[in-house]
């Protein structure tokens, strides 16, 4: 299931990418935090292979990893600390995953936009954003807070659109998770899945009925400059 043809005749005016996982390797920072609450509650350290999955899920998701069964108030407690500890030190290993930056020099060079449709709160989002240098390459950051909707629901990424002043029908949203798809398909927006993203155990990427997939961001680079489209 690779880039569609009907996508490489007619390259989109706006690339619009989830964080964690499909433009940002966020898990090794991520883990760091999980493992420094686990020795602040006496818990036997979790292998990274194990967490790493489930990085995209959030905080929830990488905390039921090793609090699954706890109660909501504890979990809510857990999670609280949790991002306290991911605050800081929210990026020591954090990086662009290989070849997006390739990926987001083709966009430029096209005169394309890019953004960000993130579940991940602003109050992370925008200070890791910078800690990259990366906020001049983004036309929107769309963060988990921006609107009164997340991802499933395709808000984020018609409230995304708008502001890169593109249709839904002319962007393309990667992302590496279901509800990516599913908030692209709602939103009326062509969607490609990361498969180099973060997938755990029984996760089909090729079954979430995406329009295409790439192996790495390197390929939408190769797309844009190999497309019929001037």
């Amino acid at each position: 299931m690779p880039i569609p043809e009907r996508l490489r005749d007619r390259p989109p005016r706006a690339l619009l990418f989830d964080l964690d996982g499909t433009l940002l390797d966020t898990a090794p920072d991520m883990y760091r935090a999980f493992s420094a609450l686990l020795r602040e509650r006496h818990r036997d350290p979790i292998a990274y292979e194990l967490v790493r999955p489930r990085v995209s899920h959030g905080a929830a998701g990488v905390l039921r990893a090793g609090f699954e069964g706890v109660g909501e108030q504890e979990f809510d407690a857990l999670r609280q600390r949790f991002l306290e500890l991911y605050r800081d030190a929210l990026c020591v290993d954090t990086r662009l995953f290989p070849g997006m930056e390739r990926a987001l020099d083709a966009i430029a060079a096209r005169g394309l936009a890019a953004g960000i449709v993130t579940n991940k709160a602003a109050w992370l989002t925008e200070p890791l954003i910078d800690s990259l240098g990366l906020r001049a390459r983004f036309a929107c950051v769309v963060s988990g807070d921006t609107v009164a909707e997340r991802k499933p629901h395709p808000l984020p990424l018609l409230h995304a659109a708008k502001l890169a002043g593109a249709a839904p029908a002319e962007c393309v949203y990667v992302g590496d998770a279901a509800r990516d798809v599913e908030a692209a398909r709602a939103a009326g927006m062509p969607s490609l899945v990361a498969r180099y993203g973060y997938h755990g155990p029984g996760e089909d990427p090729d079954a979430w009925g995406a329009d295409g997939a790439i192996d790495s961001p390197a390929e939408i680079a190769d797309w844009l400059a190999t497309s019929r489209a001037q």
